[in-house]
């Protein structure tokens, strides 16, 4: 990742756009959280948790638990429920704001001791499925900073927590509750939620925090491996079913942009495999200093067999097959993710999953008769060159290019 030369935002003083990017990161975050800590007047805060907790990486075998609360905010659930951002399309600033305006105490935890959190009933805070009133005695005043990454959501302001208790009543599904006290293995009980109607962020949570699987090998998971690790074992287990199930019969194209991003996801008739395209535009917020678009590229082969790891791609691959899985048919994917300037701010893999959700739930913009059709529909979608988008595409060039052995039988 290029940064910005600090001399050059030293002279811009967030008003002159000398960065290019569309607003201030750092003055825009930085409001947000002079408003959340006008609200604490010591290290002391009686706030309600929305729930929100995240599971840090560093420091095995005792990793650092951000427990988070909202205090002074009229709705604390807002402030982590990725599912009521998409479906009210709330903007990037205003999410990035949300999450600025959380304070969190930072517990030390033992990864192999999953069940003193939540003898605490930290865990069950952290599932419950409205937001807990909690006492929580930080060592100091924490300072205005906000960390991010590509794939959890923005942190707030954080401090080191002498004591967190939790006063209110934590209303847990019963299905988590259930598997807590089962010998069912992690993956088992992952499915068993996701049947069960638990969303994937709940279902992250109680993963990471070592509340499934068989009781001895129960452990903390690190947030950003969780979220990878849902997103494949279950996807897997839907890619397993979607194999078994008749093809689409034509070719099908959805779109959905929000958040800076464009998300065109192509469904046409044979076997299931899948690719995927993103597209990083200049002067994003990975790709400064650029003068052309940068391509990331997944491919995915019909056993499931994937060309490299990545986590975004995980993530529109659950909405993919969970569509499919609905519908009881597969089909051969094509997704292409572009990434403009105005994403100024990542905010975690939740935007690509809804997205890709997003798309695939309203209906397809176009069905295509022929691939010539399907390459006219792509030049009013994507804004990327098409001619360069195919010679990218394993899946666009066979389409165009290979002829299909039933065009021969007439």
């Amino acid at each position: 990742m290029k940064r910005i030369n600090p001399a050059l935002c030293a002279v811009c003083k967030g008003y002159k756009k000398l960065c290019g990017l569309p607003r201030c990161p750092i003055l825009d975050r930085y409001l947000w959280q002079i408003r959340s800590l006008s609200n604490i007047d010591s290290g002391e805060l009686h706030a309600p948790s929305p729930p929100a907790i995240i599971v840090g990486e560093y420091g095995y075998p005792y990793v650092r638990v951000y427990y988070s609360t909202a205090p002074g905010s009229p709705d604390p659930r807002l402030h982590d429920d990725p599912l009521t951002w998409i479906r009210n399309k709330y903007p990037l600033d205003y999410i990035v704001g949300l999450r600025s305006q959380l304070v969190s105490g930072i517990i030390k935890a033992k990864v192999g001791k999953p069940e003193e959190l939540y003898s605490r009933e930290i865990s069950l805070a952290a599932v419950s499925v409205k937001p807990v009133d909690t006492d929580l005695v930080l060592e100091k005043k924490p300072s205005p900073t906000i960390r991010f990454d590509g794939i959890t959501k923005p942190v707030g302001p954080a401090s080191p927590a002498r004591a967190v208790v939790i006063e209110g009543n934590p209303r847990v599904p019963r299905v988590i509750e259930k598997l807590y006290y089962d010998e069912l293995s992690a993956r088992k009980s992952l499915w068993t939620l996701y049947e069960s109607g638990i969303d994937v962020y709940t279902a992250v949570k109680a993963f990471t925090l070592g509340m499934m699987g068989s009781r001895m090998e129960r452990r903390l998971v690190p947030t950003r491996w969780g979220i990878t690790a849902v997103d494949s074992t279950i996807g897997d287990i839907l890619h397993r079913r979607v194999r078994t199930f008749k093809t689409v019969n034509e070719i099908e194209v959805y779109h959905e942009e929000y958040l800076g991003n464009s998300y065109t996801i192509i469904l046409a008739p044979g076997s299931y495999e899948a690719e995927w395209i993103e597209i990083w535009y200049p002067n994003t917020l990975w790709t400064r200093g650029t003068s052309k678009p940068t391509i990331v590229k997944v491919v995915e082969q019909r056993n499931g067999k994937q060309s490299v790891m990545d986590g975004g791609y995980l993530a529109a691959r659950f909405s993919v097959l969970e569509h499919l899985y609905r519908r009881r048919r597969q089909a051969v994917v094509l997704i292409i993710r572009e990434v403009f300037p105005s994403y100024y701010a990542p905010v975690g893999n939740w935007q690509i999953r809804e997205s890709v959700r997003t798309a695939l739930v309203n209906p397809p913009v176009n069905k295509p008769l022929s691939t010539r059709e399907l390459i006219q529909t792509l030049s009013k979608l994507v804004r990327y060159d098409v001619n360069l988008l195919v010679r990218q595409s394993t899946i666009l060039k066979r389409m165009l290019y290979q002829a299909r052995l039933d065009s021969w039988m007439k």
